[in-house]
């Protein structure tokens, strides 16, 4: 889920901040999609019934909805959905890979009332083109980045981090400098949809010991320079620098306070699925569907999207039930933990927990058991093996190529996509 920190004034839960995929129909094919996006699903919502919801979100409470797909701009009633959102006192924002954002598409958004774009960009040219499964991608997104800004609209970048990208992790950050963006959000790819089938590209939880330092850097940098770069909800947790990944000022005394899904987040898919987060299995979390319940009913009443607004530590288990941390982290975000272990409440993606690993000489690895299935949101298992800290890595050496192919699942059906800037399909 994008991470973003919600000033809550109530300890009523509400939806304040909503992620909505518009449609799941999409012009890219991510190698590191969580919902597979491509093709629309069977049913979605029509137009006039997204604007009733935009309409629900608002006598809701909702303050921010982000747009999302596949791409929300390939739904037919996009633009009026904004609109809607704006009449109903809801701030519309959009989150794109942004190769069909052009010039009149961006004054269309400005004039409907969309407030701000977040374009993914997962690193330099080649690797963001890999990842993204069309040569030209990244070109598309800086343009997009560019005509939203003429447009008027606040814009800022996204990006999912994994063994295939984190090594362009300060020449992106130069590149953001010289453009436009001034606010970058990281996340770590999870294992989730098409991530899922791509083992070798997701971090081991001990890349945290490298990866949250340089993060760190880049921060202390970046407020020097006017750029403000925050973690998503799955980047972090109790390191030495937590207090300075997860605030907006240089003081940093902001810290991780458990997963917000159902309690002041919602997620809704394009057929009306209403869960707790957007990242969240659709197969585990979903409460119910706008056009069989309503909305409000389903937030209220769906106990897939209560599970968080009691969560004590008494529901974690593993490594996180015995946690110094346990009580105010409650085992970090709840749709990465359950796509390794199947189930909420043990997260290794921790940079405490890989800390105090190595302060033993070990470390935790990951080895898939279980493949997806191959469903949007979907996701495998795996088993966390303990080996001591300078084991060699058999996963390190692979070249770009080996760490997107698909690793898992060898009889499913590649995405349909242009050949990858290698020559290389899915």
């Amino acid at each position: 889920m994008a991470g973003r920190r919600l000033d809550v004034l109530s300890t009523d839960f509400f939806p304040a901040y909503v992620v909505w995929e518009l449609t799941l129909r999409c012009d890219l094919a991510c190698r590191h999609c969580g919902s597979r996006a491509g093709p629309a699903r069977p049913v979605e919502l029509t137009t006039s019934e997204a604007v009733a919801v935009a309409e629900e979100l608002g006598r809701m409470g909702a303050r921010e909805v982000v747009l999302i797909g596949g791409e929300a701009y390939l739904h037919e009633g996009f633009l009026e959905v904004v609109e809607a959102l704006a009449r109903a006192g809801v701030v519309p924002v959009m989150t794109t890979g942004g190769r069909g954002v052009d010039e009149a598409l961006a004054r269309a958004m400005a004039e409907a009332g969309l407030r701000r774009v977040s374009v993914s960009i997962d690193g330099l040219e080649p690797t963001h083109d890999r990842m993204r499964g069309f040569r030209g991608s990244f070109a598309a997104a800086l343009a997009a980045l560019d005509h939203c800004a003429a447009a008027g609209l606040s814009i800022s970048a996204n990006t999912n981090l994994n063994r295939l990208n984190w090594g362009d992790l300060e020449a992106l950050y130069e590149q953001h400098l010289r453009g436009r963006v001034r606010s970058w959000q990281l996340q770590i790819t999870t294992p989730l949809g098409r991530a899922a089938d791509r083992t070798a590209m997701i971090f081991q939880p001990f890349d945290l010991l490298e990866l949250l330092p340089r993060v760190a850097a880049l921060k202390r940098r970046a407020f020097a320079e006017g750029v403000l770069i925050l973690p998503g909800n799955n980047l972090g947790y109790f390191g030495p620098e937590e207090g300075l990944l997860r605030s907006q000022t240089p003081e940093g005394t902001d810290h991780w306070q458990g997963c917000q899904a159902g309690r002041f987040v919602m997620g809704i898919e394009s057929d009306g699925a209403v869960k707790g987060c957007p990242s969240l299995q659709t197969a585990a979390y979903v409460g119910g569907k706008v056009l069989e319940r309503g909305l409000a009913e389903i937030w209220n009443e769906a106990p897939q999207l209560a599970f968080t607004r009691e969560r004590s530590v008494e529901d974690l288990w593993g490594y996180c039930r015995g946690c110094v941390f346990a009580k105010t982290c409650l085992g970090g975000c709840s749709f990465t933990a359950h796509a390794v272990f199947g189930r909420p409440g043990n997260n290794p993606y921790c940079h405490y927990r890989a800390r105090d690993f190595a302060k033993r000489g070990l470390r935790e690895r990951l080895v898939p058991t279980e493949a997806a299935e191959g469903t949007p949101f979907d996701n495998g298992l795996f088993e966390v093996v303990e080996e001591p800290l300078d084991a060699p890595d058999p996963e390190a050496a692979l070249e770009p190529r080996e760490l997107v192919q698909i690793t898992r699942r060898p009889g499913s059906t590649p995405a349909q996509t242009p050949r990858d800037p290698a020559g290389g399909g899915a």
